[in-house]
């Protein structure tokens, strides 16, 4: 019997899922004949080599964010809060590693539009004065296109599905809230009983991490992509179930991160989290992509780092 390989994605709207499955193996396979396994790369889109599955999600989230809409409240300062929190800790990560005199510039003014002093508050001005601080960051080299945003609002709005799941609201007619009624459609791609090794990016990273708690079949291989799961404050509090560990599950945990990948505050978790009962914790490493559009999850993909041991995965899943 094939293992299965699940793709979780991470912010955004609701997607095709066909078809972003197809381009997520075809990044998937180039990064696998640059690892040297390029014999592999037929069995792969073709489907042989794994039962391969895409959890969608993002239609969850509202058919608001998908036309551009906005689903912040001005007013809420719960809502805004913790965007600001995401947002500053991500500024202090780049702001440890600038890259150069003018990056620093522009992320210290950044960071203090997110804390002001002396501005009077009223309805809306946590919002605006997030939304001031996105436009100020989109002015740093690179930061514009590398998640395909075109305006600070466009990256409040897919940042904000972040806080969003973590707020563990927004129930629906039945009481079920957000986050659960999204872990539920990642837990019905995964096997139930054979092996799925999960390739996650971004917010799914975070999805992918409490889905798999409540998961009981093997996990052979998890793989995180661009992950904010290293942010002490905006994320690592807010994980389920307390205290925040490796997912039993769990045989091997892969981490990787770009330098220029802004959401990837904090990019090593394995100094924050719990091993599990087999002493497994995240492995981080560092990948450059070429170009200014680094986070999106193909770019992960393609490179060998990722997709070689994928794909060596696979094939070990294979022969159990």
């Amino acid at each position: 019997m094939k293992p299965r390989l699940v793709f979780v994605h991470g912010v955004g709207g609701p997607l095709d899922s066909a078809a972003e499955r197809d381009e997520w193996v075809r990044a998937l396979a180039e990064g696998a004949r640059a690892a040297g396994h390029a014999g592999k790369v037929s069995a792969l889109t073709q489907g042989w080599a794994a039962d391969i599955r895409f959890a969608s999600y993002g239609d969850l989230f509202g058919a608001g964010q998908a036309q551009g809409g906005s689903a912040l409240d001005p007013t809420d300062g719960q809502e805004t809060a913790p965007l600001a929190e995401l947002l500053r800790e991500a500024v202090d990560a780049r702001l440890a590693d600038p890259a150069g005199e003018d990056e620093i510039r522009v992320l210290t003014h950044a960071r203090a539009q997110l804390d002001p002093q002396g501005v009077p508050q009223g309805p809306g001005s946590a919002l605006r004065q997030t939304l001031n601080a996105a436009n100020t960051l989109l002015s740093v080299p690179g930061l514009r296109t590398f998640g395909g945003w075109v305006s600070a609002k466009v990256m409040i709005l897919r940042l904000s599905q972040v806080a969003r799941y973590l707020a563990r609201g927004e129930p629906d007619a039945d009481g079920v809230p957000l986050d659960r009624r999204i872990r539920r459609r990642v837990g019905e791609a995964l096997d139930p009983v054979g092996p799925t090794i999960v390739v996650s990016h971004s917010l799914g990273t975070v999805v992918a991490l409490e889905t798999l708690h409540e998961h009981a079949g093997p996990v052979p291989l998890f793989v995180t992509l661009g992950s904010p799961l290293g942010m002490r404050a905006a994320v690592l509090p807010k994980l389920r179930p307390r205290p925040p560990g490796v997912p039993g599950q769990v045989g091997r945990w892969l981490n990787f991160w770009d330098r220029d990948d802004f959401v990837a505050g904090g990019p090593r978790p394995e100094k924050l989290l719990r091993p599990n009962s087999r002493g497994v914790l995240p492995v981080s490493t560092r990948v450059d992509s070429d170009g200014v559009w680094v986070h999106p999850a193909v770019r992960y993909l393609a490179h060998p780092a990722v997709a070689g041991p994928v794909v060596e995965a696979l094939e070990a899943a294979t022969d159990l």
